[in-house]
């Protein structure tokens, strides 16, 4: 993924709304390239540091886009696994109506 494209899917990340390959290829180029990562700081620090004064907490922006980060890492792990749980099943699937088809053309 290009820097143009990370940015553009900035906002779309802290709303949490990336596909599953978005996702993998949005954190892997953030994580790699350091003015994505600022443009990324930037973003959530206007955000969330709005909201925050507005209601008037204290807070710690950096700990929390850290945190963010990590989630999605953790979301995109746990999306990855569900795929395979998919392909898998799908694939029983498969398997067993070949076996049922076999066995009524046979008998």
């Amino acid at each position: 993924m290009d820097c143009k494209k990370t940015v553009r899917l900035i906002n779309r990340f802290l709303e949490d709304d990336l596909e599953t390959e978005e996702l993998q290829d949005f954190l892997d180029h953030v994580k790699t390239c350091e003015e994505c990562n600022e443009e990324l700081t930037i973003a959530f620090l206007v955000k969330e540091g709005v909201a925050r004064l507005e209601n008037g907490s204290v807070f710690d922006l950096q700990k929390e886009l850290d945190t963010t980060i990590n989630k999605a890492d953790h979301s995109l792990r746990i999306r990855e696994g569900m795929q395979w749980v998919y392909y898998l099943i799908i694939g029983l699937i498969v398997v067993a109506i070949t076996f049922l088809i076999l066995i009524l053309v046979f008998l």
